[in-house]
């Protein structure tokens, strides 16, 4: 590493909460002149916000677990937590016709979707997947056949079938058990001394952390440029080049972000990295689109509505006024209607307009009450790199933090395992990413 006189000169490539963790901490260790490269119109990635009714919110729906650590520490280092509320939660699921809750063991056991024997056999499996610390030999086995085995193929079909191809799409039945045991054990530990799930969520949106972040990065010394996308990079004299807007920049480490194809598509005439980009495009994909909109209309006794019907547009529904108070917003109801499908599933294939209407048609079987004259605002995004695909081989396919490229490094939700992608395992890659390159490893 070069001496503290000559700050080592590093780019960010990416605004989502990995970047800009990695840049407010290594341009507050002042031994690094830090500049981020964010190719959209504001940083947050996938947890980035838009304003509706006048209030900032997430494009794509995001709360807090008590399990995330990571940024917690982080909002109280940054004086942000007496913004954070914790709300109860409440989940509930879809079957039939039907909603039933589900989110307690004694939810479970009055699942009438499965007789009274498999509801016994889904709360002692969920109580023995809270309770297990070892997830390694899980890791090889599909979460789809081991849930099979545990719960009975009534059980399976009724809920967790549903919920993974929801989920996973046409790789549900690839999906490791690992990392469904990683959904289902931090949940369970997020609840409160009475039992009850407590979420998180910011009074201004999840948006007062990645701007509070991106602030204190600026204030440290880093240049946030937005707008400005990554055109190619390649092996440079002493480090990774950059090719920004039609010009050459060389650097002494790159720090890269984004989703582990577009690296590859990055490196794409970088000679010696064949192996590497392989690796990289071995790494599959869904994309999530999101439907947000407000309403005076209640819909719903849940927060949080899994959607396990055969046919479903969508996988879920969500009350984002059943945890916040509506008065944020107008006294309006927000609401977000969401799916992951691949990229040439139908919900990126149709247009804005023919899939609004597939997916209020199917709102208004679930509440036929609904009435979409009464909608004041809505809006759609398509997330193209939102869920990496955790297969039963996917830790052999994990790429390290070095590349082939000299002083490049890659820090995503690729290398997140076996919890699944969120802000806080953003979070935990950018410390790490930084501290790394702080001690020089490269």
């Amino acid at each position: 590493m070069k001496a503290a006189s000559h700050p080592l000169k590093v780019a960010i490539i990416g605004g989502g909460y990995t970047g800009l963790a990695a840049a407010r901490r290594l341009a507050k260790s002042g031994r690094c002149e830090v500049t981020l490269l964010e190719r959209g119109s504001s940083v947050g990635g996938l947890a980035g916000d838009f304003t509706i009714q006048g209030e900032p919110i997430e494009k794509a729906y995001h709360h807090l677990f008590r399990t995330d650590r990571e940024i917690l520490a982080l909002v109280e280092e940054m004086g942000l937590t007496a913004k954070l509320e914790w709300r109860e939660s409440s989940v509930g699921v879809l079957h039939g016709g039907q909603t039933y809750p589900f989110l307690t063991p004694q939810d479970l056991l009055r699942f009438k979707p499965c007789s009274f024997w498999n509801r016994l056999r889904l709360g002692l499996v969920a109580l023995y997947l809270q309770r297990t610390r070892d997830w390694r030999p899980l890791a090889r086995q599909s979460a789809s056949q081991w849930m099979r085995r545990a719960c009975g193929p009534q059980a399976m079909a009724a809920v967790w079938e549903p919920l993974l191809r929801g989920k996973f799409h046409r790789y549900a039945d690839r999906v490791s058990m690992a990392w469904l045991w990683a959904r289902i054990y931090n949940r369970s530990h997020s609840r409160d001394g009475s039992g009850r799930e407590k979420l998180g969520y910011f009074r201004g949106g999840l948006g007062v952390v990645a701007n509070q972040l991106a602030s204190e990065a600026q204030a440290a010394g880093a240049a946030i440029r937005l707008n400005t996308p990554v055109a190619a990079l390649q092996k440079g004299a002493t480090g990774p080049r950059l090719l920004v807007q039609g010009e050459w920049t060389e650097f002494d480490r790159v720090i890269f972000t984004g989703p582990s194809g577009a690296l590859a598509e990055l490196l794409a005439d970088a000679p010696g990295t064949e192996a590497y980009r392989r690796q990289l495009q071995s790494i599959a994909y869904l994309g999530a689109v999101s439907l947000v909109f407000a309403t005076e209309q209640k819909l719903g006794d849940y927060y949080w509505l899994n959607v396990t019907e055969a046919g479903a547009p969508f996988v879920v529904f969500i009350r984002h006024t059943r945890m916040v108070d509506a008065a944020r917003y107008g006294g309006k109801e927000i609401y977000y209607i969401g799916a992951y499908q691949p990229h040439d599933g139908a919900a990126f294939c149709q247009s804005e307009e023919a899939l609004t209407q597939t997916w209020f048609d199917y709102l208004q079987k679930i509440f036929p009450k609904f009435d979409r004259t009464k909608i004041v605002e809505k809006r759609l995004f398509k997330l193209r790199h939102a869920q990496h695909v955790v297969d039963t081989a996917y830790e052999s396919r994990i790429p390290e933090a070095h590349t082939p490229v000299p002083g490049l490094f890659l820090s995503n939700f690729s290398q997140v395992y076996p919890e699944d992608r969120g802000t806080n395992f953003a979070v935990r890659e950018g410390h790490k990413i930084a501290d790394l390159i702080l001690q020089g490893c490269g």
